[in-house]
């Protein structure tokens, strides 16, 4: 009775909190080494979501998010941020460039970092994945 007890209380930490609303938390964990910068960019054609890997304070009120996707001479990323007084949520999309459409560009996958700037410090705050 106490080990289905226990794993209860396990299954049900992870559905409903500290993200809430069955969103877990974003681990933290250092900038992959050997991680390229990218740099926003709201005009990707195609856009499509990508998963978040991981993230990292770099400031108050500063993140990086590690991802994987193409090459930065064809694919780049944008994101939103949602923030509320316990949480931050990072949608993170990834796309071609405008520039690139029309090239011919290799199919390799590359760990990626952008950095966000958030309106208030992140505190005791929790990332999460929208």
């Amino acid at each position: 009775m106490r080990l289905l007890l226990l794993a209860a209380c396990c299954v049900l930490a992870v559905a409903c909190g500290p993200g809430g609303a069955g969103v877990p938390a974003l681990p933290e964990a250092p900038t992959p080494e050997g991680a390229t910068v990218f740099t926003a960019r709201d005009d990707l054609v195609d856009p499509h979501p990508i998963p978040i890997q991981s993230w990292t304070r770099v400031g108050g009120d500063r993140i990086a998010v590690h991802f994987e996707t193409g090459t930065p001479e064809c694919f780049g990323v944008d994101a939103t941020v949602t923030e509320s007084g316990t949480s931050v949520t990072v949608a993170l999309r990834g796309g071609t460039l405008p520039e690139a459409v029309d090239r011919a560009c290799i199919m390799i996958a590359v760990t990626g970092v952008l950095e966000l700037t958030l309106r208030a410090p992140l505190a005791d705050r929790i990332v999460t994945a929208g």
